[in-house]
């Protein structure tokens, strides 16, 4: 580790409290949504932000399609299970998180430095599924923590139909949908309680 980088960390301070509140400790699931829209600039700064968090080799294999049309809506309403329905025609905007089968073709942009295309060219296309899924499910993570450091609100789905999904909004079967987000602004009235989470000594270990 160069002295920069260990000066840099040295030098952070944990964030407030305020601030941790609203990205982990009261950020909850929203289902209820205001009317308040989402400006494009807003969804342009929020992947400035999330690009900048780590993937694997650099390679940055999510793909994000802003569903925020009603016709776009309309769309993407076919592939939605039953219960996802009101929820997301409701939200200003949906997310979809997709990944990019042949995200290793930016990889010389990249990370120009060494030959990383041909780490991932080279492998069965179930590894390559799997590299781009696991990578584009992190950088979906991303989006959440930048989103509700914005001030927006969350909805993450995973109930619709990926074929139909895939089918309507990337049909030539590059790009494939991982999940859903619902963003906006919620209804604070309408978020249930939260439920338990895992202690520590149930979920973790020290070695």
């Amino acid at each position: 580790m160069s002295a920069r980088v260990t000066t840099l960390a040295l030098d952070r301070t944990a964030l407030d409290e305020a601030s941790l509140d609203q990205l982990f400790y009261g950020a909850r699931t929203h289902t209820r949504w205001r009317d308040t829209p989402i400006e494009p600039a807003v969804l342009q700064r929020l992947y400035d932000m999330l690009k900048m968090a780590p993937t694997s080799a650099n390679n940055q294999p999510m793909r994000v399609v802003f569903v925020a049309s009603a016709e776009a809506k309309a769309r993407l309403k076919p592939a939605l299970a039953p219960g996802n329905v009101g929820k997301t025609m409701a939200a200003p905007v949906t997310a979809i998180v997709a990944h990019d089968l042949r995200f290793y073709d930016q990889l010389p942009k990249l990370m120009p430095q060494v030959d990383a295309r041909a780490w991932f060219a080279s492998q069965p296309p179930e590894a390559i599924e799997r590299a781009a899924s696991q990578g584009s499910a992190m950088q979906g993570a991303y989006l959440i923590l930048a989103a509700r450091a914005l001030g927006l609100d969350c909805g993450p789905i995973g109930g619709f139909d990926k074929a139909l999904l895939d089918a309507e909004f990337f049909p030539d079967g590059q790009w494939r949908s991982n999940f859903l987000v619902n963003l906006g602004y919620g209804d604070p009235s309408a978020v249930f309680p939260r439920n338990p989470r895992l202690a520590f000594e149930e979920a973790c270990r020290i070695e």
